[in-house]
């Protein structure tokens, strides 16, 4: 969220290392497998999600996980849960459309059973952004490799290694530029909406790309992926909190006369997590929260909303 820059609540606890998260952490993720029908196999794949106090949500996706097969449009059920002697039996949202069917998850495996038998098993999965890790191509600029701050204003290092979410702008300013740009939200299972994980990576200090726990949410345009107040993503790629996540950004500016009238206004395409969830979309304005829109390059700014978010791995290529 852009507005404001509020503390999250005391009680809204924040993870940053999963051997801290405890068993909530451990249960909730990705899972994957086949489902059997009367029409034959179809892939399934359900996201779980913590919601504190031993509470999960959980969202099955027909025909794959957001970004591998399931689409915006795509069939979707949502169901509620609470741990019980080490099971989670889900509840649907709906129940007249699944009656005699229950979810059940237990020892690592996301079973689906219809009239007594199981009609699907799934196994959890984990997956990994393809440009996690990325190398700065050869004359890129890095403005964070883990050793020092040295090319933000207000940069600070977390964990030894990390950069935190610091209001930091980087003193280095671009025009036309792709921008990588890796980061972690943390696991706050009772906190809820802008409050949980935020954060928000500026491109040119004027446009945000939104940093939120967003995982299993429908992908809003106040929420991860989301070009705050202009645009929601294709997909919402957000993976679980404390996964390592990509931002890899093609920005082309906004043009201006000599007169510093707007003629042309920015684009951009992103990807998030290697799938791409804006694709040439047109910026008609700039984002609240840092720099108004204006000629000239900018820095690239990293929100502070008081929420333990990290970020790592930041270099920028000028076009």
């Amino acid at each position: 969220m852009a507005a404001s820059l509020t503390a999250a609540e005391p009680e809204n606890v924040a993870f940053t290392q999963p051997d801290d998260a405890g068993a909530d952490y451990e249960l909730q993720g990705e899972y994957v497998g086949e489902l059997n029908s009367n029409e034959g196999k179809r892939k399934i794949a359900v996201q779980v999600i913590a919601l504190g106090d031993g509470k999960f949500r959980a969202v099955a996706y027909l025909d794959g996980l957001p970004g591998d097969g399931w689409s915006r449009g795509g069939d979707q059920h949502r169901g509620e849960g609470e741990l019980n002697d080490g099971q989670i039996q889900f509840h649907p949202e709906n129940p007249d459309a699944s009656e005699n069917t229950t979810a059940i998850l237990q020892n690592g495996a996301f079973s689906i059973r219809r009239d007594g038998s199981t009609v699907a098993e799934l196994k959890k999965v984990e997956r990994k952004s393809p440009t996690l890790g990325a190398r700065p191509p050869k004359g890129s600029v890095v403005l964070f490799d883990g050793a020092n701050t040295d090319a933000w204003e207000n940069g600070k290092l977390v964990e030894k290694n990390l950069l935190g979410p610091t209001n930091a702008s980087s003193k280095e300013k671009f025009g036309d530029h792709l921008l990588h740009v890796e980061f972690r939200t943390p696991f706050m299972p009772t906190a809820r909406g802008q409050g949980r994980g935020n954060s928000g990576v500026y491109v040119q200090s004027r446009y945000e790309c939104q940093v939120l726990d967003s995982f299993g949410l429908e992908g809003e345009e106040n929420e991860c992926g989301g070009i705050y107040s202009i645009a929601r993503p294709a997909v919402n790629m957000c993976f679980p909190p404390l996964s390592w996540q990509t931002y890899d950004i093609d920005f082309t500016a906004a043009r201006y006369d000599e007169k510093g009238n707007k003629t042309k206004n920015a684009r951009a395409t992103i990807k998030h997590n290697g799938v791409v969830i804006h694709k040439d979309i047109e910026l008609p304005h700039g984002t609240p929260g840092c720099h108004p829109e204006g000629p000239g390059p900018d820095s690239v700014f990293l929100q502070d909303h008081g929420n333990p978010v990290a970020f790592r791995n930041i270099w920028v290529v000028a076009k």
